[in-house]
């Protein structure tokens, strides 16, 4: 984020240097008459939908892992805890800077409204990974090439006040370049109102009250209409071929990644059929052509190589992350379901954010979530299963299930099972075996990449400083992003 601006620097300085003459007084000498000077907008923003599913996919395998989603094999060492020291810089550089771009040249309200759609949720994402992040000052080229650290607080408050303003400026016209929707303004509003319902619940235990900025938001948003049906899911199919899905890409021809022994324990003690497409058996003969044969046989979490390794020579059919038919060439991949949202409006309702039928709520993204995967609606019987049902009365009674429900729903996307995990406790995760971790704890926050300490160590300092529970003042995996009110309680 900072060293391409060094670098830009240090090239005009060179070229002062060499020559009393400016740039541009070599006129066109140095023009490629075949290239594109300015950029073009449906393009950019194409280019940024087209990434958007790999924060859900290969950006969240490490959130996944923490959720206990999956399980390392071969080569263990994030599910074992070692230190997240992970870099945002590609991300700033790369989707921030297109959706900033697409804003600043503001050659439609449609295009600005959905690029600013698109960057509220990179920043989301961005955020509930490492807490304290660039965000006021980002973006800005040389006029903040040492971005200060915003205070997620700040941050949560931007996102959702920032996708509430480009809601409500979107006009009957298309979006241009749109993969999502075909360029339908009124599926990016109810998408943009789903992003606000989710930012704003995830808040509600630092900020639970009925009448604050989060539930009110929240209320806005659901009466506004968010997704409420598969068919609007904000996602997108690949083609194939030179576009292929992230899911492919991920482990096309790799076992060192597999479903989770804790998430297939789970489905199969609640009798859930989810369990036969969210995992695929390695056995499968049609393992890279997209073969129907599922697996609840996930692999233990957490367990040193040689265990994990004899594992899996031991159970052939092992599962891997989702069945073979889930993750072809051609796959899709959801970024924010009508199951999600069902289910953060049931658990609004839990908590006295708003009224309704709670039970039916509830029960509706359940069955969201099994028409998600082609499957029919779970019986009766599912549904007074005492670690599924709730009941029609809000309390915290109920919050065990409704947040498991959550975290299975949201399956495989890794950054939602973390949120939901590190905001509720549940599922109550054991942490792995043989982490390698001095605190033994599962991660709850990246840590600051070495890049970042060098070229803004006064910004990182600072955001370290605010840094609290386990380690308080100091960068670290162990301490809580602003949000997480169950990891603030915890010290050495």
């Amino acid at each position: 984020m900072k060293k391409i601006y060094i670098y830009t620097l240090t090239t005009l300085t060179l070229l002062g240097a060499a020559s009393c003459k400016k740039p541009s007084d070599f006129g066109t000498t140095n023009n490629d008459p075949t290239a594109v000077r300015n950029p073009v907008v449906s393009a950019l923003l194409a280019n940024v939908e087209n990434n958007l599913p790999s924060y859900v996919a290969n950006g969240a395998l490490s959130g996944g892992s923490y959720a206990q989603y999956f399980s390392e094999t071969q080569y263990p060492g994030t599910s074992l805890y070692s230190a997240p020291t992970n870099s945002f810089v590609g991300t700033y550089n790369g989707d921030l800077e297109d959706c900033q771009n697409v804003i600043s040249l503001n050659q439609s309200k449609n295009s600005v409204a959905a690029a600013t759609i698109l960057q509220q949720y990179i920043y989301w994402i961005t955020t509930d990974y490492w807490g304290d992040v660039p965000y006021s000052q980002a973006l800005q080229g040389l006029k903040a090439i040492t971005p200060a650290y915003d205070k997620q607080e700040d941050i949560y408050k931007g996102i959702v006040t920032k996708v509430q303003a480009a809601v409500a400026s979107m006009d009957g016209g298309s979006v241009p370049g749109d993969l999502f929707y075909g360029g339908d303004a009124a599926s990016w509003k109810r998408a943009g109102n789903s992003l606000v319902m989710l930012v704003s619940i995830q808040a509600s235990k630092k900020v639970p009250g009925a009448s604050d900025f989060y539930a009110t938001a929240f209320k806005a948003a659901l009466a506004a209409g968010p997704i409420t049906t598969n068919a609007q899911n904000f996602g997108v199919a690949y083609p194939g071929g030179s576009f292929k899905s992230p899911w492919y890409n991920l482990f096309n021809g790799r076992q060192d990644w597999a479903e989770s022994k804790t998430f297939t324990d789970y489905l199969k003690s609640t009798n859930d059929n989810r369990q036969t497409v969210t995992g695929g058996s390695y056995s499968d003969p049609a393992q890279t052509t997209g073969g129907t044969v599922g697996s609840a046989d996930g692999v233990p979490f957490g367990v040193d190589r040689t265990t994990a390794n004899n594992y899996i020579a031991a159970n052939s059919d092992w599962a891997m992350v989702l069945r073979a038919d889930k993750r072809t060439q051609a796959s899709r991949v959801e970024v924010i379901t009508a199951s999600e949202i069902a289910l953060a409006t049931a658990e609004a309702i839990n908590i006295g954010w708003t009224t309704g039928d709670l039970v039916a709520t509830y029960q509706n993204g359940v069955n969201l979530s099994f028409a998600q995967w082609g499957l029919d609606a779970p019986t009766a019987t599912y549904f007074s299963n005492a670690n599924v049902v709730v009941s029609g009365a809000p309390g915290i009674a109920n919050e065990k299930n409704i947040a498991v429900q959550q975290w299975v729903s949201a399956y495989p996307d890794g950054h939602m099972g973390w949120d939901i995990w590190r905001k509720t406790g549940y599922p109550a995760l054991k942490p792995a075996p043989a982490a390698s971790n001095s605190s033994k704890l599962i991660v709850r926050r990246y840590m600051y990449a070495t890049s970042e300490q060098t070229t803004n160590a006064a910004n990182v300092k600072a955001a370290s400083a605010r840094e609290v529970g386990y380690a308080p003042g100091v960068d670290s995996q162990d301490n809580a992003v602003w949000w997480d009110v169950i990891g603030l309680t915890l010290h050495p």
